[in-house]
């Protein structure tokens, strides 16, 4: 092997080296001072707005992209039933809105007969939004309130919101499954759980996100 080719394979050798040395040291140090998952959306309070009788809905203000404060009226029932003779026609029942919100999904079709009870659209807060990152519960200890969190939406990606771990829940997401996991057949497969953490945001920076949204957290030891 002449001197050029050893020279080279050196150079090789020691870049291999410095960067592996690099890569581990940046493992290294974001397992010790981060916790990142990519388990994580953005998430809301929402609101479901029903029908407050049966009858017909005779109006119907709630489409999808309106704002609504609390108690401000979207539509109206005429009550049904038989009129009875010389008696007073029925009154409209008005349906208003449980809470502040946005209307994201509407099912209510003006004129139609409703049951009480049936949805008829949803809402959310759209300048209240949060962030539920599923924490595995082996890393849970690691999670204290008040933790300063970096949130990457991937719908924006270049861009990062920044928050602080508000709330840490009380059960495992999988307590709360439609299908909860049995063990009928005695055949035991320890799975490990996820535990919802509630991440409060400092602001928007004027992006526009809305709930269900895919974000990675990371969360500051």
């Amino acid at each position: 092997m002449n001197a050029r080719r050893m020279i080279l394979l050196n150079v090789i050798l020691l870049l291999i080296l410095v960067g592996g040395g690099f890569a581990a040291y940046y493992y290294y140090t974001n397992s010790v001072n981060y916790l990142k998952t990519d388990n994580a959306q953005i998430t809301g309070q929402q609101v479901t707005i029903a029908a407050t009788a049966n009858g017909q809905l005779t109006d119907w203000k709630g489409d999808v992209g309106e704002k609504f404060k609390k108690g401000d009226e979207i539509g109206t029932i005429h009550p049904a039933g038989a009129a009875v003779p010389g008696a007073p026609a029925p009154k409209t029942i008005k349906i208003k809105a449980p809470a502040d919100g946005t209307v994201v999904q509407k099912s209510a079709v003006k004129d139609s007969f409703v049951a009480a009870g049936t949805p008829l659209a949803q809402m959310y807060d759209l300048e209240n939004l949060w962030v539920t990152a599923n924490i595995e519960e082996t890393s849970i200890n690691d999670v204290k309130k008040g933790q300063d969190v970096d949130v990457y939406v991937d719908a924006y990606p270049g861009s990062t919101l920044t928050g602080t771990v508000d709330q840490i829940g009380y059960a495992t997401a999988g307590t709360f499954s439609l299908m909860p996991s049995s063990n009928t057949s005695g055949n035991y497969t320890k799975v490990t759980q996820v535990i919802p953490v509630k991440i409060k945001l400092d602001n928007y920076k004027g992006l526009d996100i809305v709930p269900g949204m895919n974000v990675t957290v990371r969360i500051h030891k």
